[in-house]
């Protein structure tokens, strides 16, 4: 992968998406403290979510067909100063609409380097050749980024909170979003990524997306619905057991079992198909999520989102590959950007849904949601067919007939 990308690339990327997960769980803290409520950090922080639910799949589509290096470079920017002036105005205690307003800009302005990386890195990897066990190591490194991000992006905010104010760590992102944002769409290996705009002299129709790509989307939705419901679960269950301030501490534990068992994913031989592993997958994430709805104590609590957390990558790791595989070449940072936008927005929502439900009727209740979800998303995986890992173009008739 190094020799792939070099050394810099993948800590950039990294870097470069850590504001992601940063404003995400910040938004809600810092317009919490600063106005006093923890309806509007929730309702705040939804918005910033759908921001990027919604604007993430067009930005994908952008960068197909104008090149990661200027969509990237502009949204980069652009992002620091939405994140700046959504910052000021909490600080400043501005009307809630305008912070609704400004927090879902700001989410829609994100570069998306995590699924522009897994589209750059995978398009490397076959403009040279790599065979599929190559693509996985790829999708295993990114997965664990990804779930590194979401562990450290809460914990920064975490740290500035306890240092003064959590605005402190909104200064972070608006840094590494720029800086490093800047880095990653400077990089050589943004030239390497074909542009997909124009194939001729006209527009070209751009491909349709098989049902396999929408199948995968809906069990990614079902899986971000898991984890919403999990962590309104876990809020909830850890203030009923009077141990609020360790919510962080038990994201923690789940996050990093998910990363170094994410990492692990590359050790899989490539015989061992992606349809089977998402079935087997998802159907561990519907068994090892029930114990939560009868975990009563912090003990058991780790022990048990600890072993949870286990299966939570390869699940994430398996529906990106699944995704890469079937959509059009030509598509593939649209498909990438989908499949997050996908997984967030499921998460977002429930998040708002199950932390009521855990309010009113207790954290069991949330916890049951999500493992019901996840049943649905093993259902989903069982109409997945394991897509060809290398589609054939489709024949340039007019050009066969003119060669010699």
């Amino acid at each position: 992968m190094i020799g792939l990308t070099g050394a810099l690339l993948p800590v950039v990327s990294f870097l470069g998406r850590l504001p992601t997960a940063t404003i995400q769980m910040g938004s809600v803290l810092l317009v919490a403290e600063t106005s006093g409520s923890l309806g509007t950090g929730g309702a705040v922080g939804c918005a910033l979510a759908l921001g990027q639910v919604a604007m993430g799949p067009y930005l994908g589509r952008l960068a197909d067909r104008r090149g990661q290096r200027r969509v990237v470079l502009g949204f980069a920017l652009l992002n620091a100063l939405l994140i700046t002036a959504f910052t000021l105005a909490a600080l400043y205690g501005l009307p809630t609409p305008a912070l609704i307003a400004l927090a879902a800009l700001a989410g829609a302005s994100q570069p998306g380097i995590g699924p522009l990386a897994r589209a750059r890195i995978v398009a490397l990897a076959r403009a040279r050749g790599a065979d599929g066990r190559l693509v996985n190591a790829a999708f295993s490194l990114e997965g664990t980024m990804d779930e590194l991000s979401f562990v450290l992006g809460p914990a920064l905010v975490g740290l500035a909170a306890v240092a003064g104010h959590p605005a402190y760590a909104f200064a972070v992102a608006v840094v590494l979003v720029a800086v490093c944002g800047t880095a990653f769409a400077l990089h050589p290996s943004a030239r390497e990524v074909p542009l997909h705009a124009r194939e001729t002299g006209t527009a070209t129709r751009p491909a349709r997306m098989p049902s396999s790509v929408h199948l995968v989307r809906a069990g990614l939705v079902l899986l971000g619905i898991l984890l919403g419901a999990c962590g309104a679960g876990i809020t909830a269950l850890t203030r009923e057991l009077g141990h609020d301030g360790q919510a962080g501490l038990v994201y923690a534990a789940m996050g990093v079992m998910s990363a170094v068992v994410g990492l692990s994913m590359a050790a899989l031989p490539e015989r061992f198909g992606l349809a089977l592993r998402w079935r087997i997958a998802t159907a561990a994430a519907a068994l090892l999520s029930l114990p939560l709805i009868w975990t009563g104590s912090m003990p058991l609590l780790y022990a048990v989102v600890t072993v949870f957390g286990a299966i939570y990558a390869p699940n994430l790791i398996t529906g990106f590959g699944l995704t890469e595989r079937a959509v059009p070449k030509e598509r593939l940072s649209e498909g990438m950007t989908f499949a997050v936008s996908a997984f967030v927005g499921g998460q977002a929502v429930t998040l708002a849904v199950a932390g009521r439900l855990a309010e009113e009727y207790g954290a069991h209740v949330a916890f049951a949601l999500g493992s019901a979800a996840a049943a649905g998303a093993f259902l989903v995986s069982l109409a997945v067919r394991e897509p060809r890992a290398d589609p054939a173009p489709e024949p340039d008739l007019k050009q066969a007939a003119a060669a010699p």
